[in-house]
């Protein structure tokens, strides 16, 4: 079975760098996935395949040359004008060991953020499928992110097409009420994840609902900065270091 295909709710770690993927190691954790967001903010690059691919997989290696634990890797939306591109990048991920990928079906464009047509990743899916017969596909669908009046059946149609396609996982960002997230998991073939965000219900109850896969996104790198950020206010508000020995910030 795979790593990332579990009967209970699978916590993914999301790390952006070394740091950050041996401390989900040392924590505990059993698997770790990229935060496509949180890599673009620590390179100073603005979301939604703004940084190069380049530079992506150089975080990636360096992951992978730092941590055993099984990895998925966020690629968006594959960073690649056509079906051969994203299965050539996939192929140099394949090639690092990566367990997993998460390819969505939404697009930045000009700033906006669109929802593509369905068919165009599901022909993708197939293709990565047919080359990567072990690799896990995480089909990301935006319409909750969109917020979208119709997402809940717009998931499902889109969730239904993804998985003939080959998709191991539909990953639902932004889905939190229970009666759409219980829908879902029973209607699709294919294990749910959900995303980190406020009103979702706790682990426990998501495991109840039929949720097998649970992601941070680039929330606890948002955390993590926020922390940075008070203590060098901090150093510079109390001419000391004592803020960095310290529980509290002032």
């Amino acid at each position: 079975m795979s790593p990332f295909f579990s009967p209970t709710p699978l916590l993914l770690a999301n790390a952006w760098d070394v740091p950050s993927a041996i401390a989900a190691r040392e924590a505990g954790y059993h698997a770790i996935g990229t935060s496509s967001a949180a890599i673009a903010a620590m390179l100073g690059y603005d979301d939604g395949e703004q940084m190069p691919f380049e530079e992506m997989l150089l975080i990636v290696r360096r992951i992978r040359a730092s941590s055993a634990l099984p990895l998925s890797v966020d690629i968006e939306a594959g960073y690649g004008a056509d079906t051969a591109q994203v299965v050539a990048n996939v192929a140099r991920l394949v090639e690092l060991g990566v367990a997993g990928i998460n390819i969505e079906d939404s697009r930045s464009v000009a700033g906006r953020r669109e929802l593509l047509p369905a068919g165009e990743l599901a022909g993708r899916l197939a293709a990565l499928r047919g080359a990567f017969p072990g690799l896990f596909l995480n089909a990301r669908t935006d319409a909750y992110l969109l917020a979208r009046a119709d997402a809940l059946p717009e998931t499902i149609a889109r969730g239904r097409q993804y998985a003939a396609a080959g998709a191991d996982g539909l990953f639902a960002p932004c889905m939190t009420a229970p009666g759409d997230i219980r829908e879902v998991a029973g209607t699709i073939p294919c294990a749910l994840n959900v995303l980190c965000m406020p009103g979702l219900p706790d682990f426990a109850m998501l495991a109840q609902l039929g949720v097998r896969r649970i992601s941070m996104g680039n929330f606890v790198h948002g955390a993590a900065t926020a922390r940075l950020q008070e203590v060098l206010c901090a150093i510079r508000s109390q001419h000391s270091f004592a803020p960095l020995f310290s529980d509290e910030i002032h």
